[in-house]
């Protein structure tokens, strides 16, 4: 089984939905960073023009705004696009590496990889308009499992290896918003501590599920988390529901109080 980032959020999210999206192939609503997508893909594809040395300029005129956020860009980090050719020695647009962990295969893809002979850095174009607080962006899954990835296969040691998240969608006359994660052992170490017991928890729901048809855990029902989610119907977790369940609470200990006798 292929592992990426989406997915272990996902597990990680609920378990529950993992399963309704993976194994049972059900829709899933759009959040409004997917919902960017058509830009952000188009963005992706500018930036991975222009390593390639491909011509950018019709993808440029196309939309003013997309203009107005790549000439920002371009201002906000010239280290990336004047690079220091005689330094680097790899270079690559939408890079992927593999690896096998535990029975599953590992995959990430970067944005764009630039390494010399005593560092390698990770850069990820972000294309929803604000960053998140960096501690959230520090447990997810992308920042956690690319760099334990490169980690892994190459020879670079953890402490050699950063992360760095650029907000690359901003209003006109915006500066683009960046994030930087550095990497160390303790953290290498975590990750594939927690790696290992969500894919071992994974292991043990998908053989339960399809030896007995034993449902994935759902999240607690007093979580936020089912609010906004389409298959809070499905699992029985609806406002509507919620608000039955409650009145017919009330009903049943008002239909328990004793008369009184008059």
């Amino acid at each position: 089984m292929i592992i990426y980032q989406r997915l272990l959020n996902l597990l990680e999210t609920c378990p529950r939905k993992f399963q309704h999206i993976y194994l049972e192939q059900l829709d899933s609503p759009l959040t409004p960073a997917q919902q960017e997508r058509p830009w952000g893909s188009r963005f992706h594809l500018l930036m991975q023009q222009r390593e390639l040395g491909l011509p950018i300029d019709l993808l440029v005129r196309e939309n003013s705004q997309m203009k107005n956020c790549f000439t920002a860009f371009l201002k906000a980090a010239p280290e990336i696009f004047a690079p220091n050719r005689d330094s680097e020695t790899f270079r690559q647009a939408e890079y992927s590496r593999t690896m096998d962990f535990k029975g599953y295969v590992l995959t990430v893809v970067y944005d764009l990889l630039i390494a010399d002979a005593k560092k390698a850095q990770i850069l990820d174009w972000k294309t929803y308009p604000h960053p998140q607080e960096q501690q959230k962006l520090a447990q997810n899954w992308q920042t956690r499992l690319y760099l334990y990835v490169l980690a892994e296969t190459s020879e670079y040691l953890p402490e050699q290896i950063s992360m760095t998240y650029w907000f690359v969608r901003t209003n006109k006359g915006e500066r683009p918003q960046r994030l930087n994660f550095d990497y160390n052992k303790e953290q290498h170490k975590k990750t594939e501590k927690y790696l290992t017991m969500w894919l071992e928890r994974l292991k043990d729901w998908l053989d339960k599920y399809m030896e007995k048809g034993e449902q994935f855990p759902q999240v607690d029902p007093n979580s936020r988390k089912c609010i906004d989610c389409k298959f809070a119907i499905r699992c029985e977790r609806s406002r509507i529901q919620k608000e039955e369940a409650i009145a017919l609470t009330a009903y049943s200990n008002l239909a328990n109080i004793e008369e009184i006798c008059l």
